[in-house]
């Protein structure tokens, strides 16, 4: 059998996705989607730390031109917020729908409908922002979307604190995945984003990212058909531990891993109470990153 791009539409035409998608609603009952591992019953209305029940909530839908060059293109990318998420960034940009029960509720055939809205406006991908603490409510969207002619890659933009289950009940579905590395220290990600054990559970999650898909594919317009792309984000005072970051990407991942070495951090949110990060970055802290990609062979870095 000839494999097909969208990935999901092989697991789709064999059965597959269907097992996959009873998997992932057995997960809710007992819900270990992502690293905090809460196992609270979310289908009687036990809420962990994403504050999510058995539906999906989504913040808005649309054509994004503000994401990598790879993803955006000219087209846009198809681009679903959802509400809530499993970190608690004291920074979050995005804090209103992060942190608040912005946007409403949707089932599996509203959410179908977003992709296939989405699709109808020529976007390239649907991209999946925050998704770790629904993929059982996206799941159950797919085959309702796919038989009303989906065939857009799909994007997983994530966090970074994902479970080795989840991520595995997504292995041949997900084409292009889009983590985070935030954090090279246990101690900084429980002080700036509350969690847990995040530096081993996210490379944990990016090697099996990277296993599935392997290196970022772009077609011949630089558009993003598969593999994995890589975000990072420069915090003030060094305290992202972007070497060590840097380091793992090069030399457990792969020298080829597109990276985008995002410059852009500013003190919003609850940052005005944490002085190491209340201020901007520096252009000499943002380069120090940049060398040290460079120098570590890491050849594909994004700096826009």
């Amino acid at each position: 059998m000839d494999k097909l791009y969208p990935l999901y539409l092989n697991l789709s035409r064999c059965g597959e996705l269907i097992f996959r998608i009873e998997q992932a609603l057995t997960i809710l009952k007992e819900c270990t989607l992502c690293g905090w591992q809460c196992r609270v019953d979310r289908t009687r209305g036990e809420k962990g730390q994403c504050f999510s029940g058995t539906l999906a909530r989504v913040s808005s839908f649309f054509s994004h031109h503000g994401e990598e060059k790879p993803i955006s293109g000219w087209r846009g990318s198809g681009t679903i917020f959802f509400s809530r998420c499993n970190l608690h960034c004291v920074y979050c940009q995005n804090y209103d729908i992060s942190q608040m029960d912005s946007g409403k509720e949707v089932g599996s055939s509203e959410l179908a409908e977003m992709m296939l809205t989405l699709q109808e406006l020529g976007c390239h991908n649907i991209n999946l922002v925050s998704p770790t603490h629904v993929v059982p409510q996206i799941l159950s969207a797919l085959p309702i979307a796919i038989d009303e002619g989906l065939r857009l890659p799909l994007v997983y933009n994530t966090g970074g604190y994902d479970s080795l289950q989840t991520l595995r009940l997504l292995d041949g579905i997900v084409d292009i995945y889009m983590p985070d590395m935030k954090y090279a220290d246990e101690s900084i990600a429980q002080l700036y984003s509350k969690i847990p054990h995040y530096p081993q559970t996210n490379r944990a999650a990016v090697k099996e990212m990277h296993k599935q898909v392997g290196d970022l594919v772009q077609d011949e317009h630089g558009i993003a058909l598969h593999g994995l792309l890589v975000r990072h984000l420069v915090l003030p005072s060094g305290i992202a531990g972007s070497e060590q970051i840097i380091k793992f990407l090069a030399e457990e991942i792969s020298t080829q891993t597109y990276l985008n070495l995002m410059d852009q951090y500013r003190p919003e949110y609850h940052a005005c109470d944490y002085p190491l990060i209340n201020r901007s970055i520096t252009q000499a802290e943002y380069h120090k990153a940049l060398s040290n990609a460079i120098e570590n062979g890491l050849t594909r870095l994004d700096t826009s």
